[in-house]
């Protein structure tokens, strides 16, 4: 198995857990939140998405799909499309329905993300994985970035499942 491999698989892995634990969320409850607990299921899909999405475009040179992300004010969005302000970096989630994407969207939109990323990854050469990336104040090999999101649609599965808790949801892994 090859580097890219590896990396690809790991991108596929953190889109298999989460989609272990979005079951339950429908579009009555995608937008909803509890105290303590920032963050809804619509807003943690559409985030990793547009952060998948952004790090494959390094890799590959494409834009966001249009057919997937429209850049607004932050209330753009709708039943189809994510708006980039409403999900990127230091965004604030409403419990807004209108505002996301149904719930079906939101994961294939997930889902999309993911497999462009793990696609990107695979066909990248070993210089394109070398290639140093900024990252905050400084700079990461891009194989190290994609480990990165890897890890980071994992800590956003843990706010699924605190939310899941928090909602009353039933536990997916069962005893």
């Amino acid at each position: 198995m090859t580097s890219q491999d590896l990396l690809a698989e790991s991108i596929i892995s953190s889109r298999d857990l989460l989609a272990r634990f979005v079951e339950g969320f429908d579009d009555a409850n995608r937008t909803k939140q509890t105290r303590n607990l920032p963050g809804h299921v619509a807003w943690i899909l559409g985030h990793c998405a547009l952060t998948m999405h952004r790090v494959a475009e390094a890799c590959d040179g494409r834009p966001l799909p249009e057919s997937d992300f429209i850049t607004g004010d932050g209330r753009a969005g709708g039943a189809a499309r994510f708006d980039t302000e409403s999900v990127c970096f230091d965004s604030t989630p409403v419990d807004e329905p209108n505002r996301y994407p149904t719930m079906a969207r939101c994961r294939a939109i997930f889902e999309s993300a993911c497999d462009r990323l793990a696609d990107s990854v695979r066909s990248a050469s070993d210089d394109a994985l070398a290639r140093m990336m900024p990252w905050g104040s400084d700079a990461i090999p891009f194989w190290k970035m994609v480990l990165r999101i890897a890890f980071h649609n994992g800590a956003h599965t843990g706010q699924i499942i605190d939310l899941r808790r928090a909602l009353g949801l039933g536990r997916v892994i069962k005893p």
